[in-house]
């Protein structure tokens, strides 16, 4: 096949899985005008959590069903009353719910792909294999959480009462995290633990502690890479390159020494760097499930790129350029680490597409963006990979019913107007989620030693800051080559991405992201660019002012990651943990967020129709 007619093929399939998501998010629908197809699947859904179909309730099912979001489901579950216990069956619930009815979707794909004979033999066994690989990996999710993040953490979290600090110093003190390829702590695990009759822990690789499982997930991979040997890729030539990655992953999960888990894991994200085809696999990347030891999550998913969309992106050259200026001004080490975080950024693969299948712990959620690996060796040494979803969150968020606390909080005018920015410009949206979503992802790149995250984690708080440093990477790559007309969209998008953050306080895995959003309402309120009395007040004319205590904030940032300081150090200028819960240090700010909490939890799931 021409690589031409591949690519149409490409975007045939791209603009299926496009239909067939704006299929999905039509269930929103069912809250005003009704939708008989959504009424079925949510009146199942309630009803095999014994919930009643308020319309709360129903929100909530469809944010989990659609946008595989639990936060809402989380704070229906605690507002009805539900013991913790009872809390964590009914998400498992739900999560079988959800992965039974997004796999079977996942099925009718792949036949149609099947029947219309798009791609190659080789690339419809890609998708054929990843799809076996992922039945098994969606398998194993169940049991990876009870024993991780209900089991050994709950149980870590009870004996010291809530104080991560000492559940830290346990870890390290009793060589209870895995080491990397050097012998040093590594910055994540492939293990876990498990608890002896002494009470004493040890670490168990996933390879012995769910051995049914593993099993299960080597057998599809053997499966899938003995298919492949037999055809060929006659458009990218990439065969070998694509049964090396599987073979590597194959080992990995079979390999049962935890102080080498990280070194195959390390081989496996060499490998997949040299798989550069328009359809990209992930596998085992993120840890922001499980707070203590970071154990790897099961993520396993296809994703595809928009053949259309990859259009340029100004981001990597302002983010080169204003890093290149700090670093001379802050001097020493600076230049030495951001010409190695550079080398990294100008190699950076950039993928602009959407999820086409997708597995395991991606039930819970996706992101809208990612960049990756985690592995700063392998990152020195390749570079990493940005993927990033435009399509996917403009029309997530076309579809999304207008929420009464957004109308509370901003007014009616500013949604609106938001509103109508997504739905009329989106040439204009685009732009946007470049400077702050892609812009975000390079954000990551910078600073970043091959020892920065390890160094900096000793109280467990370096991911509660290093998601504010991405996105003020992505502001300061603007900030230095601003463009007039997007000034106001910009301080919009912020100013409504931190409030919005709040909502998550209560939700473990995405705890980095509202600390994110309380450094930034800190900054926010502070330069006076907002206020609050019954609403958000937006004022345009202290923008500089906002400028300057963002430029201000991120310097001192940068100087903290040279100086590979614990971050809570830096966390703790901006907020404190009172009553298990990070709130702002200033009590203003901490006036409005407790206000913004109450309500959320009170409102947070109704809707209302503008008029």
């Amino acid at each position: 096949m021409e690589k031409e007619k591949f690519t149409e093929d490409l975007q045939i399939i791209y603009d299926e899985l496009q239909q067939r998501q704006n299929e999905l998010n039509a269930y929103y629908k069912l809250l005003e005008d009704g939708h008989s197809e959504a009424a079925g699947v949510v009146e199942r859904f309630l009803s095999s959590l014994e919930l009643k179909d308020t319309k709360e309730n129903i929100m909530a099912a469809l944010t989990r069903i659609v946008s595989l979001r639990e936060d809402a489901l989380d704070q229906v579950l605690q507002k009805s009353g539900c013991t913790q216990t009872e809390i964590m069956d009914k998400k498992e619930q739900a999560y079988l719910f959800v992965s039974r009815l997004h796999m079977e979707r996942h099925q009718v794909l792949i036949s149609w792909i099947n029947d219309k004979k798009l791609l190659t033999p080789f690339y419809r066994t890609i998708i054929s294999g990843v799809d076996a690989v992922g039945s098994a990996i969606s398998g194993w999710q169940s049991a990876w959480t009870a024993h991780i993040i209900n089991g050994v953490n709950r149980d870590l979290y009870v004996l010291f009462n809530g104080d991560e600090e000492k559940i830290f110093e346990k870890l390290q003190s009793e060589n209870l995290l895995d080491l990397d390829s050097t012998g040093a702590v590594g910055d994540r695990c492939y293990s876990v633990l498990h608890q002896e009759k002494d009470g004493s822990y040890k670490r168990v690789a996933y390879a012995e502690a769910f051995k049914e499982e593993v099993e299960q997930i080597r057998q599809a991979l053997k499966l899938f890479i003995a298919e492949l040997r037999v055809l060929e890729d006659d458009v990218y030539g990439q065969k070998e390159e694509w049964i090396a990655y599987l073979s590597t992953i194959y080992d990995a999960f079979g390999h049962t020494h935890p102080d080498e888990l990280i070194a195959y894991w390390a081989n496996v994200d060499r490998a997949w760097m040299k798989v550069t085809t328009p359809i990209q696999l992930g596998h085992p990347l993120e840890y922001y499930e499980d707070h203590y030891r970071k154990a790897v999550a099961l993520e396993w998913d296809l994703r595809i790129v928009n053949p259309r969309l990859q259009r340029s992106s100004h981001t990597r050259e302002n983010i080169i350029s204003f890093s290149k200026q700090m670093a001379q001004k802050i001097g020493g080490e600076a230049e030495r680490i951001i010409a190695k975080n550079l080398t990294q950024a100008e190699e950076t693969q950039l993928y602009i597409g959407q999820p086409m299948l997708y597995y395991g712990a991606e039930f819970n959620g996706l992101f809208s963006a990612q960049v990756v690996p985690n592995d700063e060796k392998v990152s020195a040494e390749l570079g990493k990979k940005i993927f990033a979803y435009a399509d996917f969150v403009m029309e997530s968020k076309k579809s999304k019913p207008v929420m009464k606390l957004s109308v509370e909080t901003f007014g009616e005018e500013f949604v609106r107007s938001q509103r109508r920015l997504v739905s009329e410009n989106p040439e204009l949206w685009h732009e946007i989620y470049d400077i702050s979503t892609i812009g975000h992802e390079f954000g990551h790149i910078l600073w970043i030693d091959s020892d920065t995250e390890t160094k900096m984690n000793g109280t467990g708080q370096f991911k509660n800051i290093e998601e504010f440093k991405a996105t003020a990477g992505g502001l300061m790559a603007f900030f230095h080559n601003e463009k007039e007309e997007m000034k106001h969209h910009i301080v919009d998008d912020l100013v409504s991405r931190a409030v919005g953050l709040m909502a998550w306080r209560e939700v473990g895995e995405v705890l980095p992201y509202y600390c994110e959003g309380l450094i930034h309402l800190d900054i926010l309120f502070k330069s006076e660019v907002i206020t609050y009395t019954d609403r958000i007040e937006i004022d345009y004319g202290r923008y500089d002012a906002m400028r300057e205590a963002y430029i201000a904030a991120y310097e001192k940032l940068a100087r903290y990651y040279l100086s590979k300081k614990d971050a809570y150090g830096y966390l703790s200028v901006y907020a404190e943990k009172l009553g298990g819960v990070f709130l702002p240090v200033d009590e203003k700010i901490r006036n409005f967020v407790e206000h913004y909490y109450k309500r959320y939890k009170e409102i947070g799931q109704e809707t209302i129709i503008l008029g």
